[in-house]
């Protein structure tokens, strides 16, 4: 996917960078597999829980079939489609029996293509999706499940891969982009390849409306609110925030914690955690 740049004739061009799209086959959506989505702008039960947010356009949810559990039956990529819901590209799949399907497209997925799902293994090339135990050592993956027959769960932001280093006592190793290694049972289902639109990293968003139209709602510092507002605010001028530690607007500890429950259960498959990325 490549990203154009544009020339900074004006403000609202300069430092921006759109998507050209020119990996979409097609502009609108199967009708057969969309839903009107429902904005809930951050909150639960009239409680905001995430902050930010609010507004944006409004998009339908694409039906995507996380499972893709219509075995053995080859299907052929009609359609190379655009999804305002996640980054990655859709591939439009017309099987032999006349049903069509929404997958997350692999990166090369060109239209004609076809692709399969299978129990008991099948051809290794981009957009098969077979178990763990049937991908050979080293093949990279995506859409990977974390329990059987749940669908994909991880790897399936664009251009998100994870590599299968082992399987061994009814367990795949995965190396997960985060460099972390854990284990998944084998008869996890993945699709072999690499998550499409992998460019969509270098998109320079540029000004503030576009991210408006995503449906982010501008952040305030906590230094420039009010002591009622945030444990950072208040003070004449410019200070700092006067705590021993950045903490958010409810009181917790902000940077440098480490977040995860050592006594969650699934804390016995990690491994290896992920580490510092070494620079090449």
């Amino acid at each position: 996917m490549p990203v154009k740049r544009y020339k900074p004739n004006n403000k609202g061009r300069r430092n921006t960078s759109v998507d050209t799209f020119e990996d979409v086959t097609r502009s609108f959506p199967e009708k057969s597999l969309i839903m009107l989505r429902k904005e809930h702008a951050g909150r639960s039960g009239g409680k905001i829980t995430v902050r930010h947010r609010g507004g944006g356009e409004r998009q339908f949810i694409r039906i995507v079939d996380e499972k893709r559990d219509k075995y053995d039956i080859p299907a052929t990529v009609a359609q190379i489609e655009y999804d305002p819901n996640r980054n990655a590209r859709l591939g439009l799949l017309h099987y032999k029996d006349g049903e069509k399907r929404y997958m997350i497209a692999p990166n090369g997925l060109k239209v004609g293509d076809i692709v399969v799902s299978s129990k008991n293994g099948a051809e290794v090339k981009i957009g098969n999706r077979m178990p763990l135990s049937k991908i050979p050592i080293g093949v990279f993956i995506y859409d990977v499940e974390l329990q059987p027959e749940a669908g994909g769960k991880i790897a399936r932001a664009a251009g998100a891969q994870i590599q299968l280093v082992a399987v061994e006592k009814g367990l795949a190793h995965l190396r997960m982009p985060s460099s972390e290694v854990r284990m998944v049972p084998e008869a996890c289902f993945a699709t072999v390849g690499q998550s499409s639109n992998i460019d969509h990293w270098l998109i320079r968003w540029g000004k503030a409306g576009r991210t408006r139209h995503r449906g982010f709602r501008p952040t305030v510092r906590g230094k420039a609110m009010n002591p009622v507002d945030h444990r950072h605010g208040g003070g004449e001028g410019k200070h700092p925030i006067g705590l021993k530690a950045p903490v958010t607007y409810t009181g917790r500890l902000a940077l440098g914690v480490k977040t995860r429950d050592l006594k969650k259960s699934s804390q016995n498959f990690i491994l290896s955690r992920r580490g510092k990325k070494k620079r090449t």
